[in-house]
């Protein structure tokens, strides 16, 4: 899984060399944060709806869309999955409440 999550962040970053004409995350790089954003909240709004509908086919979709765009908004912040997977190895074996707790401070 990793692997993917590497392959498709090395294109995502490629991309911000690309045509936008030519790319479709070329085309959101060129228009900025806002739009990035607004993407991941249709997605997010998308898998949100897909769930309440119970169709598994869907929400893998539209969870594959949301992690997507996600993506896309972490290389345009020059991030990638692996700061995201750090972060979850250092919550792991603590309980979330614990870890709430913590960012309180």
């Amino acid at each position: 899984m990793n692997e993917i999550l590497h392959n498709l962040a090395t294109i995502l970053e490629e991309r911000k060399n690309s045509d936008p004409e030519d790319s479709y995350v070329a085309s959101l790089y060129a228009k900025g944060l806002d739009k990035i954003l607004k993407k991941v909240g249709e997605e997010a709004t998308e898998v949100v709806i897909a769930a309440k509908g119970g169709d598994k086919e869907q929400i893998i979709y539209e969870t594959a869309d949301l992690w997507f765009h996600t993506l896309v908004m972490l290389a345009h912040a020059n991030l990638g999955p692996e700061d995201i997977l750090k972060e979850l190895d250092r919550r792991f074996g603590t309980s979330g409440h614990e870890e709430k707790a913590t960012r309180g401070q």
